[in-house]
């Protein structure tokens, strides 16, 4: 559900920046965004190792 949100997002923000001629800081909110979908996705990655990693040692105990 998220990613066609997203798309739809980005569909009508391309359509407005193209009517209002920003197509330019319409691409650098997407390298932004892409970016930051990145970064948000990592964290999760490594919140998930550290809580694996604490019930191990939770459990070695």
């Amino acid at each position: 559900m998220r990613n066609w949100m997203n798309g739809l997002y980005a569909v009508l923000l391309g359509l407005v920046s193209i009517f209002t001629g920003e197509i330019v800081t319409f691409i650098m909110l997407g390298f932004i965004l892409i970016a930051l979908q990145n970064i948000h996705s990592t964290l999760k990655e490594l919140l998930q190792v550290n809580k694996h990693k604490r019930n191990n040692d939770t459990i070695d105990k």
